[in-house]
């Protein structure tokens, strides 16, 4: 008989369109049971051609799960109470309704193949034991364990407590069984369903963005039936698996984890499909063992029923896998399998312990007669050899079988004939005996052993014993100890490095790593050019640092900078009137204090090519903040010159008036001034100077450069954009 195939087709999902429906069942007229048998799509490449696979049935959208298992599975249970083996199990790519199928809802009409079917077999063995009034007993046990990532782990076992390799398998009379498996016995429908769910909470299952609830690995349940009825017990096993669906990962969008996962699915169903193709082709060679769940489900080598339940998705989205998994399926229905049942086992009459003497004695192992044999065989082969006859044996056989007896006149002969006359290397045989059974040793007598009375030690006695005991050991140790030779001194500079050593190990070297640490950030912000965070830094750095002279003079150097530019800048405010010429010196920045500054030794011309309005909120404070912008430097048009600032060309006095003015559509015309940069310069005039309640009043370029959201380079693209209606001076 060949693989039993069954198609079932699942229902729309609640995302799903009837229009996209493009698989159907077909049935005929000589359909058994009025069930479709044929399964129909259209040809992804051409859709005015479509293809057929004819299984032995076929469930639409509309069949229930009573339904499938009263035409599929409840048949099987009776054979299964005969001695045969029952294996289904669920195919079909991911997000097709395998686990519902096997597994089912919580609701009675929802219930999956697995509950029905122990449902059916705990309704079955009780009718057998009330049939038979007790003579008959049925005993269900269970095991259930998954295959994740081509390992194998019990489900009746918590996650936390498997180890990383899995259980092993091992092959018993052409079955492959896992060694360490938990078998728990299952007294009626209400405990198994209790362990049952209790075992899938263990189970590997994520979500993907084709199935919420997806199988992450394949699931084996195992129920064991035992049937004792007298002396004959026989034995059958009903096997149901939900294998996980093969995922294209381009579609579930699979992370690293679930890539992993897929992977190892995807590869025990690639090797499913090449036993299933070797198989058919009647090949040599059928790679069962390239995979844990190809060697366990062994398909075509076990003997009983196999029923597939191949699980189809009718949307268009799954056309090539629903293609994919009927080529599969139409191939496997061609695998034939032998329904061989069970042979019983009959418990027999308990052996009777045979006895040494008489006619019923065992046979004994063979042993050498002499322990000198090795050194008397050449003595009896030469004596052989002189006489003619056979070298005597070595080793004496006995027989099941007693030998006939002869009559006692004719064949007795006294034992010291025997003794002379015999090999010193053969021993006496039971036919010179008159008794053909070998006689029983009589057990020997000992001669009576006279035991002498032992004097009493007296306790002076004892303690001169021990004390002398006590000497001797110490003395041992006396010995031992000078033979130990001294342990040489370590050098003091060996000392000194086996301490840093024990330092860095220990996490001792964490406050010299801070200091190099504060360090470092000193030398970025004077490269920056923010010498008062440089200063800081250095200053925090100097406490793991305290005799470095080096460090020393970069804070006194920097102190000394700072102050001479604190003295620019006060220079710089008291003479706010006096013309601007930041634009000559080429120093662009929209801090007020930042103006006039000047090159100084040890920036190496680095303070003059960075903003840093973005990166710190003053040169007071050293907490980095990322940069915005990347700081570049403004070059000064050549045709600016310190001597137009200076003389207040026509230009500069024309763009004054205009933003003095406050009009915002004078002002958005300038170049490079839009309607919201006008609005915040007028906005700027407004608030006063200095947050006084006088308007502000722009006598030069360097306050109009100095404006929220204005800088000098919006000043110069200002000062050219007006060159077209005035000529300088």
């Amino acid at each position: 008989m060949s693989v039993r195939v069954v198609a079932r087709i699942r229902p729309l999902l609640k995302a799903e369109l009837e229009q996209d429906s493009i698989v159907t069942a077909i049935g005929t007229d000589n359909d058994i049971a009025g069930l479709p048998t044929i399964v129909r799509l259209p040809n992804p490449k051409n859709e005015n051609e479509d293809f057929s696979f004819h299984f032995n049935s076929v469930y639409d959208q509309e069949a229930t799960q009573q339904d499938l298992f009263d035409n599929e599975v409840s048949p099987t249970i009776k054979h299964l109470f005969n001695g045969l083996d029952v294996t289904i199990f669920a195919h079909g790519n991911t997000g097709c309704g395998k686990t519902h199928t096997m597994r089912g809802g919580k609701t009675l009409a929802d219930r999956g193949m697995i509950p029905r079917l122990l449902s059916g077999i705990y309704r079955r063995s009780r009718k057998i034991e009330k049939d038979t009034k007790g003579e008959s007993t049925v005993e269900v046990n269970m095991s259930y364990y998954e295959i994740y990532n081509d390992r194998v782990f019990d489900l009746f076992e918590a996650p936390e407590n498997r180890t990383m390799t899995g259980l092993q398998l091992r092959d018993n009379g052409g079955k492959t069984i896992v060694v360490g498996l938990t078998e728990r016995p299952c007294e009626s429908l209400k405990e198994f369903e209790k362990l049952y769910d209790e075992a899938n909470m263990n189970r590997s299952t994520s979500a993907t963005k084709l199935n919420a609830h997806s199988s992450r690995s394949h699931a084996v349940l195992c129920v064991k039936l035992v049937v004792t009825t007298g002396d004959q017990t026989r034995t059958s096993t009903a096997s149901a698996i939900d294998l996980a669906g093969s995922e294209d990962n381009r579609r579930t969008e699979n992370g690293k984890e679930r890539l992993v996962e897929s992977a190892s699915i995807n590869k025990s169903l690639f090797v499913l499909a090449q036993c299933v193709e070797a198989i058919s082709k009647k090949q040599a060679r059928i790679p069962y063992r390239e995979s844990k769940m190809t060697r366990i489900l062994s398909l075509g080598q076990n003997n009983g029923l196999t029923i597939m339940i191949l699980n189809l998705a009718p949307v268009r989205s799954y056309h090539l896998d629903t293609l994919s998994s009927l080529n599969f399926a139409n191939r496997t229905k061609k695998i034939e399998i032998k329904e061989i049942e069970n042979e019983p086992v009959f418990k027999g009459c308990p052996r009777s312990v045979h006895s040494t003497i008489g006619s019923s004695m065992q046979r004994q192992p063979l042993r050498p007669l002499a322990t000198s044999t090795h050194n008397s065989i050449p003595r009896a082969t030469d004596q052989a050899a002189k006489t003619g006859g056979k070298p005597s044996k070595t080793f004496s056989v006995y027989f099941d079988k007693s030998r006939p007896q002869q009559s006692v006149s004719s064949n007795y002969v006294r034992q010291s004939d025997i003794a002379r006359h015999s090999s010193p290397l053969k021993r006496p045989l039971d036919s010179y005996m008159s008794n053909p059974a070998r006689p029983a040793k009589s057990a020997r007598r000992s001669p009576p052993v006279s035991v002498k009375p032992q004097a009493a030690i007296s306790k002076a006695a004892i303690e001169v014993i021990i004390e002398k005991k006590v000497t001797e050991i110490l003395a041992a140790r006396a010995l031992d100890q000078t033979s130990i030779t001294a342990i040489p001194t370590i050098s003091e500079e060996v000392q000194r490095r086996l301490d840093l050593l024990e330092q860095k190990i220990e996490g001792k070297d964490d406050e010299r790593a801070e200091g190099l640490t504060f360090l470092l950030m000193a030398k970025q912000h004077h490269v920056r050019g923010e010498d008062a965070s440089a200063l800081k830094m250095y200053e925090l750095a100097r406490r793991y640092f305290p005799d470095n002279t080096k460090l020393e003079s970069k804070i006194l150097k920097l102190q000394d900078e700072l102050r001479n530019k604190r003295g620019v800048e006060d220079n710089m405010d008291s003479n706010v009137e006096a013309p601007d010429t930041s634009l000559a010196v080429g120093i662009m920045t929209s801090q007020p204090h930042k103006i006039g500054q000047t090159k100084t030794e040890g920036n190496n011309g680095a303070d003059a090519d960075y903003h840093d309005d973005d990166d710190y909120q003053s040169d007071d404070g050293f907490r980095y903040k990322p940069k915005v912008n990347k700081a570049r430097r403004i070059k000064v048009s050549p045709a600016v010159s310190p001597i137009e600032i200076e003389t207040r060309t026509p230009r500069t006095r024309r763009l004054l008036d205009i933003i003095n003015t406050r009009d915002i559509g004078q002002i958005r015309l300038l170049k490079g001034v839009g309607e919201k940069k006008a609005e915040a310069i007028v906005a700027s005039l407004c608030l006063g100077e200095e947050g006084t309640d006088t308007e502000r009043i722009i006598k030069n370029l360097g306050q109009l450069g100095r404006l929220k959201g204005v800088g000098m380079k919006t000043v110069e693209n200002m000062r050219f954009g007006l060159g077209g209606g005035f000529v300088d001076a």
